[in-house]
């Protein structure tokens, strides 16, 4: 039986599992081709490949890269024992996703026959929760996840931190009329462009996405209730301008 070997594009391609993923895997030593052909070309094998499903699986489950790189690392950690953790993982959200619906149906039915704040709040919560998965396809949000943990947890602290400073100090500016073209608010500028590419890791497809949510949801949701109306608005229309004005100037 003829053994399987494929390109990094062949595997992405057949698995789903994008090629900068895969790439990333490599980089990390989490999955590397453990194949090459007489040209140079790095083959994924059988075992690779395995492996790669073995990953999948754990990351739908909820397991961390550092937490897969461990439980692999585990001679006990079989193939077998993977699927299986996999399809009991599944089970609980088949019934937590029942109770979901069971619950939503009953939350629709009062809204139609009530005007009660705290249910229109509930649901708003709700969407609000589900804002990523309406913005960013499966594969930013799986891009995301690893920007997340290559941050780490601390860095992702001081970034929260850092932004709430950052819309303080814009609001000032905004209050005392500052120009968004002048060098202190270009400052503030600089500093945003630089959260947004570390959040997104400069990739212009998850700019995007960020930039449509912020159009459709509002600063206030997008802000996550940093700003909120009527000077939310204002305010990062005031950071467009000034955004735009540093953008000009870095192509010049």
């Amino acid at each position: 039986m003829r053994s399987v070997a494929l390109k990094v594009g062949d595997l992405a391609k057949q698995t789903g599992v994008s090629v900068r993923t895969l790439h990333y895997y490599d980089e990390i030593g989490l999955l590397s081709p453990s194949h090459r052909t007489e040209t140079g070309y790095r083959l994924y094998g059988e075992g690779d490949i395995v492996r790669l499903q073995q990953i999948v699986s754990l990351r739908q489950i909820g397991f961390s890269l550092e937490q897969i790189r461990e439980c692999l690392e585990q001679s006990a950690f079989s193939p077998h024992h993977v699927v299986q953790l996999h399809l009991s993982r599944l089970k609980e959200q088949m019934a937590l996703q029942q109770q979901l619906y069971a619950r939503l149906e009953a939350i629709a039915t009062r809204l139609r026959s009530t005007e009660a704040i705290s249910i229109q709040e509930f649901i708003q919560l709700i969407e609000v929760t589900n804002m990523v998965g309406k913005y960013y396809t499966p594969e930013q949000q799986e891009y995301l996840k690893e920007r997340r943990e290559l941050l780490g947890e601390g860095r992702i602290r001081q970034v929260e931190a850092e932004w709430q400073d950052l819309i303080e100090q814009a609001r000032t500016e905004m209050t005392n009329g500052t120009d968004p073209a002048s060098e202190s608010v270009q400052a503030l500028a600089r500093r945003w462009q630089s959260l947004i590419q570390e959040f997104t890791g400069g990739d212009a497809g998850i700019e995007q996405s960020l930039q449509t949510m912020y159009q459709h949801e509002g600063p206030e949701i997008a802000s996550r209730g940093a700003v909120v109306e009527p000077e939310a608005t204002a305010m990062w229309e005031y950071m467009g301008r000034a955004m735009a004005a540093l953008k000009q100037t870095q192509q010049e």
